[in-house]
């Protein structure tokens, strides 16, 4: 036998720490917080009052340059459900990647990526984004979907930064990372604009925005550790973990912020 044809039946390489002992860690880990996620749902769903946002809209009327009318109501967003709906999301993707998707994720994870992390981000975390713009003030019809965007673009380099650098790769590329920095800044900035040009946020908004900005950042750092290999970090199955940690965090911090300022009857 050549050495070449060793070669093409070697295994492919795995990512650094991902173990038996390590998998088996984070199913646990995935049971536990479907549960912790699933009862934040229902606890929201039943206790939250009707507390609800109106989106608008504004069409021009005339050529261009021609005065906007005033917004009209398009719909009205029930936050509470909305809230529910960003916990049961997250409940359902750790159900899955625990049981009945359990072999899929752990094959990802041995080759250093996470796909299901990023659909369920792709659409929880830009409803959460969704929620801090309007509790900012932006309540536009078309800025939100510009919002959307610009946060599922965000979450879409993220799952590329892990599609070009598998395990065994001899160079590390982090541009998918900083084009995700760049699109993940701009709902971040529409949303600074509103909050300091307000004079009269209410209080728990600021702490909406400090804190959920703190998490959202966490997340990068978390990526850029693990893509740097730094201390723990060179273990992708301790990076998998710090997500884990970093989306009930980020998840419960809003849900309850939210739920406290404007929900709780």
């Amino acid at each position: 036998m050549t050495s070449t044809a060793r070669a093409s039946d070697a295994p492919p390489p795995r990512a650094t720490g991902v173990d038996g002992a390590a998998l088996a860690g984070l199913r646990r880990w995935n049971l536990g917080l479907a549960v912790l996620h699933a009862a934040q749902a229902v606890a929201v769903w039943l206790l939250a009052s009707d507390f609800a946002i109106s989106l608008s809209t504004a069409f021009p009327e005339g050529p261009p340059g021609s005065r906007v009318p005033a917004p009209e109501s398009a719909f009205d967003v029930p936050i509470g459900a909305a809230v529910a709906v960003f916990l049961a999301l997250a409940a359902l993707d750790h159900l899955l990647t625990a049981t009945l998707l359990r072999g899929r994720y752990e094959r990802d994870l041995g080759g250093g990526i996470n796909r299901f992390r990023w659909l369920e981000y792709s659409v929880s975390a830009t409803i959460m984004v969704l929620l801090i713009a309007s509790y900012a003030g932006i309540t536009q019809l078309v800025a939100m979907i510009a919002i959307a965007g610009a946060n599922v673009s965000m979450i879409l380099f993220g799952w590329l930064q892990e599609q070009v650098n598998p395990p065994g790769r001899t160079r590390t590329s982090m541009l998918p990372f900083w084009f995700g920095c760049v699109a993940g800044a701009v709902p971040w900035i529409a949303i600074t604009f509103n909050i300091v040009g307000s004079e009269t946020v209410p209080g728990f908004v600021y702490g909406i925005f400090v804190s959920l900005f703190v998490f959202f950042m966490s997340f990068a750092l978390n990526q850029w550790l693990q893509y740097r290999e730094i201390g723990r970090w060179r273990s992708y199955a301790y990076g998998e973990k710090v997500y884990l940690v970093l989306s009930l965090g980020a998840k419960s911090a809003l849900a309850w912020q939210i739920f406290a300022g404007s929900l709780a009857g």
